[in-house]
């Protein structure tokens, strides 16, 4: 994204949000940002849900980056109805004021949680390698919301020639796990760390692919992408992987060991599935620079895991 543009960010006081309107505004570009909760990254206090707002915001606007949501965390605490308010019909609202204004490129932030069950193989069969063949099998109301929406996306492009890019991203999220029994048995330095190797991604990484979707869309025209840090494991470490993760991490990154060992670390037992990558690496020349063997380097040096982004945008919860 090299020119200067006019661009829409949606969720803009959320992690993802915060973050890309922080990179958007230092390179130069026009950001309008709209979000229900006001916060110095946030331009238009507004709903998605709300047409007349969106109509207003996405005047003369070149690409939008739709990164509002409601989260899996919001599924204990929200009603259902909430989640196809916001996640289907702020879509569906966004969709159709996008393909009005002729905007060049659109790209939703959707969610590894689509795959649902399809994560977890049956007992004693190896992980599961995930790539953007496997069908999703949503198991609760985000995951159905965020598929559905994912499905609007490809509806515009098929049907009114909206450029879409729909990413799946990992975990970028920096709060503690919503799990209590990962609470209770791992710090959680610890267990974020060890995510790197299947299922979680840096919030700088996670920028960088969405300004490389955007660039892209326009040849791509639709596309589904993993979001995820490069694993080091393939898929014949799959059986071992499932059985005994800390063994198969020790063959693949052998200096995990000794740096996990002087903190008193583990890697889990088990690993039930990996994220794979290799597209967005492929179709969209990404190049996410925090997997975990950069991570490891990076403790043995004693310095932060996180990116310099990751660090300025900080802890936010699930309000």
């Amino acid at each position: 994204m090299s020119r200067v543009m006019r661009i829409l960010v949606t969720g803009s006081s959320g992690h993802l949000g915060e973050a890309l309107v922080r990179t958007l505004r230092q390179a130069g570009h026009d950001v309008v940002s709209l979000d229900i909760r006001p916060s110095p990254f946030t331009t238009c206090v507004g709903s998605i849900t709300d047409r007349g707002c969106v109509s207003r915001c996405m005047a003369w606007v070149q690409v939008v980056f739709h990164a509002a949501t409601l989260h899996r965390p919001h599924v204990d605490t929200h009603r259902r109805q909430a989640f196809i308010d916001t996640n289907i019909s702020g879509t569906l609202n966004l969709l159709e004021e996008a393909a009005a204004a002729d905007v060049g490129s659109f790209v939703f932030t959707s969610t590894t949680s689509v795959f649902g069950d399809a994560l977890v193989p049956p007992a004693g069969a190896p992980a599961a390698w995930i790539t953007e063949d496997v069908k999703p099998v949503p198991k609760n109301i985000y995951g159905v919301t965020k598929t559905a929406a994912e499905d609007l996306c490809q509806l515009f492009h098929r049907n009114h020639g909206l450029p879409c890019i729909v990413l799946r991203t990992s975990r970028f999220f920096p709060e503690p796990d919503f799990d209590a029994a990962v609470r209770e048995r791992y710090a959680d330095d610890n267990m974020k760390v060890t995510e790197f190797l299947y299922r979680r991604v840096d919030l700088e990484d996670a920028v960088g692919a969405h300004l490389l979707a955007a660039e892209r869309a326009p040849q791509i025209g639709f596309g589904r992408y993993i979001i995820s840090a490069t694993t080091p494991f393939s898929p014949e470490d799959l059986p071992q992987l499932r059985r005994d993760a800390p063994l198969a991490t020790l063959r693949r990154v052998p200096d995990y060991a000794a740096v996990y060992g002087r903190r008193g670390w583990r890697i889990v037992p088990g690993i039930d599935r990996v994220y794979v990558n290799e597209r967005a690496r492929s179709e969209l020349s990404w190049r996410p620079r925090y997997d975990f063997r950069a991570l490891i380097h990076r403790l043995r040096a004693g310095e932060d895991v996180r990116s310099p982004l990751a660090r300025m945008v900080g802890k936010k919860g699930y309000s």
